[in-house]
């Protein structure tokens, strides 16, 4: 997995979320799903689904009869939350035997860490237990985007090919999303789907952001509505000094100020900018980056919110309340956090059970952290944009024969299969005793279960809905439930939503530097008009063309 740095990119934000998805996705009402493009020149060609026919695309939703009741139930969409240790003998079976048939398949996914080794008992137990002979191209998660775009491009194309969401917009990806890759509408679309039941319980939200080209295309891993973003404060500190977290952008800004004591090494607070977004009720990245205003679609740089989210967090760098390494982009956040150096972080919701385990295992039995609510600027309700139901992928290439696309998806079948079952438990522990053994109440990994099932492989393939899961951390848990749940009510779809959407090629790249000019702005290196005369250059060239772009799209789907 991605760093998560003091001034973490857009990529790292994904990142941090959507691969810890791969172990524990969100529901959500349906929208129209598109793709604009069916592989034209320049975007914006016969690959569009209307509303209806992506009803006809979507496979059915049937509820798991394998998983087992949550401790906290899910609510308004909301994470299901497990705080206890499952034993062996009580899990669910949704895979009673192997199914593939021992068919040969060959994977390619991203891994951020050490590739475990051929031929090792976790990989031998899994291709035992689905009935298939994986080979595995594993690559280096930080290059990822150039051998993916890199194998593509070539012919010799890996069965299953994983593309995460901050990939697929890089050059010729989608274009050969379209191109190379298998339509699944066949197998899975309707009532298709509940051959394979383990798939059909995956969220429709996730399946409706699978439709690329104007066809179910991708395996989806679901992610949770909300918590690519979190606001974390040290609450035993809190607690210690009587504190409690702020509810305004003024208030936050003053108790910055009154807790940052750089003579004791203690700063308030990281990089707040992605906070500060939800804060000022900025629409969220594209497509999801419009809304529209007296009949015309305004960009989230033309809006208020977007410039005040700016100023207010260059407040925050003026007043000395960030971490100096988080002013210089250097180093590592959370590990300035854990120590006590910033007392305050955003960061997506990945990180919250491994650095809290971290912690209390590693000599810091005091360490508590939790997520702040989430406020609008002046203290009133905030605005939550709901996130894509799925922010990662596995592909099957068109070039495959039936007999290796169905064993695809039983692989894909017994990936998905929810917390509380078997082959949940398998994938991502491995085998009891070998990988993980019990320790009061809670699974351990061995050396083996670091080396091979901690090493996300199968997961990558496909996944079941989102569950919060930590029966070693109970605490955890509950934490993240009771923010869930209290953050839901807030959450709104934004324009947009759920949609696969390639942008003409010409105009797909305009907002490619405003990343850097955001962090320049908050750090005093350029000014709030640089900004506006940016904005006012991305309009000149090619931004009022998108915005007619995204406006016909519209008007055709409202039609």
């Amino acid at each position: 997995m991605p760093n998560t740095r003091s001034a973490p990119s857009r990529r790292s934000f994904l990142a941090s979320t959507a691969v810890a998805a791969a172990a524990v996705g969100s529901a959500g009402p349906l929208l129209t799903a598109c793709s604009s493009d069916g592989g034209s020149g320049d975007g914006g060609g016969p690959g569009r689904v209307s509303e209806k026919e992506a009803e006809q695309i979507l496979p059915a939703y049937q509820a798991s009869e394998f998983a087992v009741q949550p401790d906290i139930p899910g609510q308004s969409g909301s994470s299901p939350g497990y705080t206890s240790y499952i034993e062996v003998a009580d899990l669910g079976v949704s895979v009673p035997e192997p199914l593939a048939g021992g068919t040969a398949l060959s994977a390619m996914t991203p891994l951020w860490g050490t590739a475990p080794k051929k031929g090792n008992p976790y990989w031998t137990a899994m291709d035992e237990a689905i009935g298939t002979a994986m080979t595995w191209q594993i690559q280096d998660g930080n290059t990822y985007g150039d051998k993916l775009g890199a194998v593509l491009a070539g012919s010799d194309i890996p069965d299953l090919v994983c593309i995460p969401g901050w990939e697929y917009n890089k050059g010729q990806i989608p274009k050969a999303v379209e191109q190379r890759f298998a339509d699944l509408g066949p197998y899975l679309s309707g009532d298709k789907v509940l051959k394979y039941p383990n798939l059909a319980a995956i969220p429709t939200a996730a399946w409706k952001a699978s439709i690329f080209g104007g066809a179910l295309r991708g395996l989806p891993m679901p992610q949770q509505v909300i918590g690519g973003v979190v606001p974390f404060y040290r609450e035993d500190i809190f607690e210690q000094n009587g504190w409690t977290p702020p509810t305004s952008a003024d208030e936050f800004l003053a108790f910055a100020k009154e807790i940052t004591d750089a003579g004791s090494k203690r700063w308030a607070c990281e990089d707040f900018k992605w906070s500060a977004w939800v804060y000022f009720g900025v629409l969220p990245e594209k497509p999801m980056c419009w809304r529209e205003e007296g009949g015309k679609l305004v960009h989230r740089y033309e809006t208020d919110a977007y410039l005040e989210a700016l100023e207010w967090t260059r407040k925050l760098y003026e007043a000395g309340v960030v971490h100096p390494d988080a002013v210089a982009a250097a180093g590592d956040a959370t590990a300035r956090f854990t120590a006590g150096e910033s007392l305050m972080m955003n960061t997506g919701s990945g990180v919250w059970h491994g650095t809290v385990s971290e912690q209390l295992t590693g000599g810091n039995p005091d360490f508590r952290m939790n997520a702040m609510d989430f406020f609008r600027h002046d203290g009133g309700d905030p605005v939550l944009y709901a996130g894509n139901g799925a922010g990662i992928w596995t592909f099957l290439s068109k070039d495959l024969p039936e007999e290796k696309i169905l064993a695809a998806l039983e692989l894909a079948n017994f990936c998905a299969a929810p917390y509380g079952t078997y082959e949940n438990r398998l994938r991502d522990y491995g085998v009891e005793g070998t990988h993980y053994t019990v320790e009061n109440g809670v699974p351990v990994r061995t050396p083996d279960g670091e080396a091979q099932a901690a090493q996300v492989t199968y997961g990558f393939i496909a996944s079941p809905e989102v569950a919060i899961a930590h029966p070693d951390q109970p605490k955890v848990v509950e934490d993240k439930c009771a923010w869930e749940q209290r953050m839901m009510p807030f959450v709104q779809e934004p324009l947009f939503y759920g949609r696969q959407i390639q942008e003409p090629d010409h105009l797909a790249n305009l907002s490619d530097p405003f990343e850097a000019l955001e962090d320049d702005v908050v750090r005093g290196r350029k000014s709030l008009s640089d900004m506006q005369n940016a904005v006012a250059e991305w309009r000149r060239t090619g931004g009022d063309e998108l915005r007619d772009w995204y406006q016909k799209l519209l008007d055709e789907e409202t039609a």
